[in-house]
């Protein structure tokens, strides 16, 4: 009897370090996983301020320059949502991919506000989603 109790003891110790690995290695990968959706969300972002470069100062089919601009912006917010992080920022990228969708020709005059935004994001600061939100606060959404 003596010997299952120790033989059971041990099973019992091994599983539990087993789990705690399991565990240690679980929360690594989370981690990672978080800092690649971070790091695609930046790209996408910088995508987007690329996209409005080319459409303020390209010349021919700007409506498809605008639609790379939804696209990337689309990816992005899409990013933001994997992202661990505050619900008021997730919902300033997501009124502004809305925005972007919903009222073209009013966000056709805010690229260059929503440039500046961005940048603000990308760069870490946490006026770059106020600047967001502003951004949206202006669109007349009972306009066109």
């Amino acid at each position: 009897m003596k010997r299952r109790m120790i033989s059971a003891i041990i099973l019992f110790l091994i599983t539990f370090i087993a789990l705690l690995v399991f565990i240690a290695l679980y929360i690594d990968e989370t981690k990672r996983i978080q800092e690649t959706y971070r790091k695609q969300y930046r790209t996408n972002l910088t995508k987007v301020i690329t996209d409005i470069d080319s459409y303020t100062n390209g010349e021919g089919d700007l409506e498809l320059r605008y639609m790379r601009i939804v696209s990337d912006m689309s990816a992005a917010n899409s990013f933001k949502f994997l992202i661990d992080s505050s619900e008021e920022e997730k919902k300033a990228i997501n009124e502004i991919t809305t925005c972007l969708m919903k009222y073209p020709e009013q966000m056709k005059n805010k690229l260059e506000e929503m440039k500046t935004a961005l940048s603000d994001v990308i760069d870490g600061l946490d006026k770059g989603y106020d600047e967001v939100s502003a951004v949206v606060e202006a669109v007349d959404k009972q306009g066109n």
